[in-house]
């Protein structure tokens, strides 16, 4: 592989998992929505998608009635196009990074109790009839995350919204041992980082002809 489709592939990954990295090594716990964690990943590894399907498969037909940039902004907007279908069709859920369960567990428990008075626990699964929401609680000891998913079809995302708010400020409040793991994924971003510009440093010109020949210019 050329340095440019290299750097294009590797890029985005990079970035994504530095910012893993990051997290993990922050003293404080971070919570997102199951849409932003995933959308992250969809631009994690946009850059595969265009070396890999959107160039296998590129309409030359196209690129010789338009312009080749033009037919790529469409590629993409395709592609953008199906991430936020994908997004759009998921269940609910939560992300705590940087926390473990047992660490979680007894933060939730205090406020179910202010967010619903009919909330009951079985086991790591827990019902909030008023909010519409259940849900239950996966951990990731490897990484130290946990999950709170959706069970059933039937949740209210009002609800699940007001837990994320509620929870938020909770978890701002709490701090929390690093995660040696973090180190590692800085030290592996970092390093594919150094690669890509040493690739590019090496042979600049053929990053450019490799540019102008995707685009076609």
């Amino acid at each position: 592989m050329d340095p440019f489709r290299l750097c294009l592939a590797l890029g985005p990954v990079a970035v994504y998992v530095l910012l893993l990295g990051l997290l993990n090594l922050s003293r404080r716990p971070l919570l997102v929505s199951g849409t932003r964690d995933a959308a992250a990943l969809g631009l994690g590894v946009a850059g595969f998608v265009i070396v890999g399907p959107m160039e296998l498969f590129f309409p030359y037909a196209a690129a010789t009635l338009f312009q080749a940039s033009s037919v790529w902004i469409l590629l993409l907007s395709f592609y953008a196009l199906c991430l936020i279908l994908v997004l759009l069709l998921l269940r609910p859920r939560l992300i705590v990074y940087n926390m473990s369960v047992e660490q979680l567990r007894p933060l939730l428990a205090d406020l179910v109790g202010e967010l619903d008075s009919e909330a009951r626990w079985a086991g790591d699964s827990l019902s909030l009839p008023s909010l519409g929401v259940q849900l239950h609680i996966e951990g990731a000891p490897t990484m130290r995350n946990v999950a709170l998913v959706s069970v059933g079809p039937k949740q209210n995302y009002i609800g699940w919204r007001r837990l994320e708010l509620v929870l938020t400020p909770v978890l701002d409040q709490v701090e929390v041992a690093r995660n040696p793991r973090g180190a590692s994924l800085v030290g592996a971003a970092l390093l594919i980082g150094a690669m890509l510009v040493m690739a590019i440093a090496r042979n600049p010109e053929a990053v450019a002809k490799a540019l102008f020949d995707m685009l076609r210019l």
